[in-house]
């Protein structure tokens, strides 16, 4: 086991930093002393040890967990009488004491014990330690030294400028101008704290984010183009997998654990990461409801220490705490936290806010004044977020609230030429394989775009429209090698025709 990470007592799994010294049984198998002594002490009170004859040290020995010139009476408290001289009676039966045991003693306890001799204390050993050091990599957690003087994880220097961290992300994402202005100062300012810690003996607070926007506008695909950016490690959480502690479902710890396993279980190292808590709106407190909200608003109460930083224990390898994994101890004062959500139906709570005084006479708004407003959800505010069912406490919590606009067909156009890892880029590149040249002409991409548009699932109805009209192409072109360029066009996008296929020269 390499000497970075931590040894795990195979019996009460705790880390060497919580249980001390371990005493290595094996290559792959370590006991913390507690777990040794009380083991020991099992072994020693255990009726087995007058079935087979022998002491504790000499049971030990025949499992593979013996110490070589260990003596029992002086290891063991009350041990005076732990070595044992065996004799064999006529019967066939052990005497721990040398003297004969007669039969009917053999019946009677028998009879008490229903014929097998139960032991008087249990452990749990994992299995898996005792089959290779590579089994669950997993649950190997990385030593921290706390006196030893660590360079930070995040440098001053090494944080983008806000200016710089959008100009990056307008090379992977389109449109969504405010909100990528508003995560790069978040995210800039977030750093600066982590990388300075204090500045001018002021501490400053931790600015978590709440994302706002329809679905498939670009939330989820925002923040890992950021995390990627930063180099720092990115955890993305399902907020409806959530439940209360102590129900079926993922803890709210399970977050962090996450977060964990993505920064290969270097604790210095997830405490300055990201977590994506994502379907946040799935959360909000359930209209005219008596009966008990176990993923609702009882989740939004759990998360607000996480939100907050404080020091929680999380399982290692795992994301319930009743699982037989180590735990360790994971501050969340530097982890920054963005959630997002789509929140349907808030454009209607914002539109009765803002109509409030319509009514009749020359000075009133009208009703659907703001029914065609495209920028509906940059008016929303923390009221009206409450009223959607999230708890006060929770949005306290979330002061950069970052709305995001719906696609437009424009912007579903830009999106499928213009970044880096476009789709259209995507499958140019699949057909090169095959050395035949894509090519989609305007006609096409406008075509996909109002298609996209007509599902109103934004930018993921993309990739659908595309796999259905290249999946023959892409099915023929394979049979005959002489093709050379395929063109893609509006009337087949719309099944008036087909595509235009040229050969080789």
């Amino acid at each position: 086991m390499s000497t970075d990470y931590e040894d795990v007592c195979a019996i009460c799994h705790r880390t060497e930093s919580v249980a001390g010294k371990m005493l290595k049984m094996s290559d792959t198998m370590c006991l913390c002393m507690d777990c040794l002594q009380k083991s020991t002490d099992m072994l020693n009170e255990s009726p087995y040890k007058e079935m087979l004859g022998m002491d504790p040290s000499q049971m030990a020995n025949m499992f593979g967990m013996g110490m070589p010139n260990m003596n029992p009476a002086d290891t063991i408290p009350n041990a005076e009488n732990a070595s044992i001289e065996a004799t064999d009676n006529k019967d066939g039966s052990v005497s721990a004491d040398g003297k004969e045991d007669t039969k009917q003693d053999n019946k009677e306890d028998k009879k008490t014990q229903g014929g097998n001799v139960p032991p008087r204390g249990t452990f749990f050993l994992n299995l898996n330690d005792l089959m290779g050091s590579n089994l669950n990599p997993r649950t190997k957690i990385k030593k921290r030294n706390p006196d030893e003087k660590k360079e930070p994880i995040i440098k001053l220097k090494d944080i983008p400028a806000p200016h710089k961290l959008k100009a990056k992300l307008d090379e992977y994402v389109i449109g969504q101008e405010e909100a990528k202005k508003i995560l790069s100062v978040a995210v800039y300012n977030h750093y600066k704290r982590v990388a300075t810690d204090t500045m001018d003996e002021i501490e400053i607070e931790k600015s978590n984010i709440l994302m706002l926007g329809p679905t498939g506008c670009g939330k989820t695909y925002i923040v890992k183009t950021l995390a990627k950016l930063l180099d720092v490690p990115l955890a993305i959480a399902d907020a409806t997998a959530l439940t209360e502690a102590g129900y079926i479902g993922d803890d709210i710890e399970s977050v962090v654990s996450k977060l964990l396993a993505a920064a290969d279980n270097d604790v210095d190292r997830a405490e300055c990461g990201i977590i994506f808590v994502d379907e946040i709106d799935k959360l909000a407190k359930k209209p005219n409801s008596n009966h008990r909200d176990v993923s609702g608003e009882s989740v939004q109460q759990g998360m607000l220490k996480l939100l907050e930083g404080a020091e929680i224990e999380v399982p290692v390898g795992a994301t319930s705490k009743n699982a037989m994994v180590p735990m360790t101890t994971v501050n969340t004062r530097n982890i920054l936290f963005i959630c997002g959500g789509a929140f349907p139906d808030l454009e209607e709570i914002i539109k009765s806010r803002l109509s409030k005084q319509a009514g009749i006479g020359f000075n009133s708004d009208l009703k659907d004044k703001f029914d065609k407003d495209k920028t509906l959800l940059h008016k929303v505010t923390t009221e009206d977020i409450k009223k959607y069912g999230m708890i006060p406490e929770f949005v306290g919590r979330l002061p950069i609230i970052c709305p995001l606009d719906s696609l437009d067909e424009d912007a579903l156009v830009a999106i499928l030429k213009e970044p880096k890892n476009a789709i259209l880029k995507q499958y140019q590149k699949l057909l090169e394989l095959d050395e035949v040249k894509l090519i989609f002409d305007d006609s096409a991409l406008r075509a996909i775009a109002k298609k996209a548009k007509e599902k109103d699932t934004g930018a993921r109805a993309l990739r659908a429209i595309i796999e259905e009209f290249m999946l023959d192409i892409m099915y023929e072109i394979p049979k005959d090698d002489n093709i050379g360029t395929v063109t893609i066009t509006g009337d087949y996008i719309e099944g008036k025709g087909g595509p235009v296929v040229e050969m080789r020269v």
